[in-house]
């Protein structure tokens, strides 16, 4: 057993800021299932979204964060977050995080649905790596911070309302650990490995979201999963991000003929929202035949490409595509988690102690579609709040349901779909819980584009994977985190059954229209299981 004040569960940008505010005044655990410096963080390219040009105000990224998001942002969530953003901007460059310059001022990049360049980037196309590198470093040489890495949080310990611990796994031995605290801080980032293709690295499973929902958690807003418009495509390549900055700086979607598409679909064209791309190019696709397209960089000086995009240059030479020379074959990918475990703008859950940041939070700042680049800043800004709430000692406020928001129950749907298992495709049915299995299944069912038909099969065979699931406790690392990732799947799928609508990233083919009444969210509260 073992205990500190504050219990940090994940290591990226949410963990490690968060952890390094806090070892200021507590005792600190930060408690990862990889090693310290594997996380989302570290595979964020493009930046970091803060108001600091001269033609910039914290009002206009809030004009933009609210239009992307789709009817759905928190406006107070999101005037925290412009107003803050800048002060969080200082704060990670008193941390020792160098951003870019040009002619000695911060450089900032335009991407795509922001009016004005607003996007700070460090190393070029190496944001997130280096905001990573410079705070892991930070906490290794904390003393009032102890690190405690390949242990897989399984429970959170909630006895009378309050959480008061988690109990782990350790991924090398299979043993278990508690680790017991006053405050409980979930910042487990999101859940890409639960789709065939991703961007995210593969500690992105999203069981942060499931263990906090059996804790007794709200959880919202999950139906809502960002595809990354251009993620490389090439055999025997991972699905490497090609950043939104690329677009950002002038580059071109071409179809394989050579075409040039993106204002036919949007007269923002490739800086149009994450989600209206995304789709632009599926349907690009569908038109061509083909499993891609092109973004195009070659008319771009070389010497830009290099100096702007170093790592992205590198990773395809290796591939052996030189981008100063040849189109980028790229297709979408799972990308962000917009949903999950729901927090009030001080971080706080509905469960007394526990507090969520990061992908694995949702605070209602990115609503139906995240800005580009609010998401780094979204960690620091609330990470920031949850600490000095903490210090305050405030009487606890926590999380709830607005009035127009559906809650319901995952168990119902669950044995509804069990009612019906009938219709599960034939080609499903059969098949054993594996990873592939079921980033197979959210991939060709609950990806950029949705029906009834494959929503249902979706559900159907995640319920039977569930009810099939047995005892947590009494199987391997891998094992336990597989039948996690089915609860946060369930989640994500039987959300975007219910929303008969097409809203943000959630695109139904047989809703394609937004509706006024779906102007809610759906919450997903464990207590009515019981």
């Amino acid at each position: 057993m073992e205990s500190a004040d504050i219990i940090v569960i994940g290591s990226g940008i949410a963990g490690l800021y968060t952890s390094i505010e806090a070892s200021r005044h507590f005792r600190v655990a930060i408690v990862n299932k990889s090693s310290l410096e594997e996380c989302n963080t570290k595979y964020a390219q493009g930046g970091i979204a803060a108001a600091i040009g001269p033609f910039d105000s914290p009002n206009l990224h809030y004009s933009d964060t609210i239009k992307a998001g789709a009817g759905l942002v928190d406006p107070s969530a999101a005037r925290i977050l412009v107003d803050e953003a800048p002060d969080r901007i200082a704060d990670l460059i008193s941390l020792g995080v160098l951003f870019d310059t040009v002619d000695g001022e911060i450089a900032l990049a335009r991407e795509g649905a922001h009016t004005v360049p607003r996007v700070l980037h460090s190393g070029g196309d190496a944001t997130g790596a280096n905001i990573e590198q410079t705070l892991s470093s930070l906490v290794r040489k904390r003393s009032n911070i102890s690190l405690y890495e390949y242990h897989l949080a399984t429970e959170i310990l909630v006895e009378s309302g309050r959480a008061y611990g988690i109990r782990t796994i350790d991924c090398r031995t299979s043993s278990e650990t508690e680790f017991l605290g006053k405050h409980v801080v979930l910042a487990t980032g999101g859940a890409g490995m639960l789709y065939k293709h991703t961007t995210n690295p593969s500690v992105a499973t999203g069981t942060g979201v499931t263990i906090a929902y059996l804790a007794g958690a709200l959880i919202s807003d999950m139906e809502f999963v960002q595809f990354h418009p251009t993620a490389l495509f090439m055999p025997g390549a991972p699905r490497f991000l090609i950043s939104e900055a690329v677009r950002g700086e002038g580059g071109l979607l071409r179809n394989i003929n050579g075409e040039a598409f993106a204002h036919n679909y949007h007269p923002d064209g490739e800086l149009a929202a994450r989600d209206i791309v995304s789709r632009a190019i599926l349907f690009e696709m569908g038109k061509t035949k083909s499993d891609h397209v092109y973004l195009d960089v070659t008319h771009f000086p070389s010497k830009q490409i290099v100096t702007r995009f170093p790592s992205i240059y590198r990773f395809c030479l290796d591939k052996g595509l030189d981008i100063t020379k040849e189109m980028i074959p790229i297709a979408p990918a799972a990308h962000y988690m917009i949903g999950g475990v729901k927090t009030n703008v001080w971080g706080e859950t509905n469960i007394k102690g526990l507090f969520a940041c990061g992908e694995a939070a949702c605070t209602g700042v990115h609503g139906a579609n995240r800005l580009a680049s609010n998401s780094l800043m979204e960690t620091l800004v609330f990470g920031k709040r949850i600490v000095k709430r903490i210090i305050s000692g405030n009487e606890w406020i926590g999380s709830a349901p607005e009035p127009n928001d559906v809650v319901t129950s995952l168990k119902k749907h669950v044995m509804q779909s069990k009612v019906n298992e009938n219709k599960v495709a034939d080609d499903y049915n059969d098949k054993e819980l594996s990873l592939a299995n079921l980033q197979e299944l959210m991939w060709e069912n609950v990806g950029m584009i949705r029906s009834y038909e494959n929503l249902e099969k979706a559900v159907g065979q995640l319920s039977n994977w569930f009810l099939e699931g047995g005892d947590l406790k009494s199987n391997s690392p891998e094992s336990i985190e597989l039948k996690l990732m089915v609860i946060v799947a369930l989640l994500t799928s039987t959300t975007a059954l219910m929303r008969t609508e097409s809203r943000g990233t959630h695109y139904r083919s047989d809703y394609p229209l937004e509706s006024e009444t779906w102007r809610k969210h759906i919450i997903f509260e464990q207590q009515k299981d019981t």
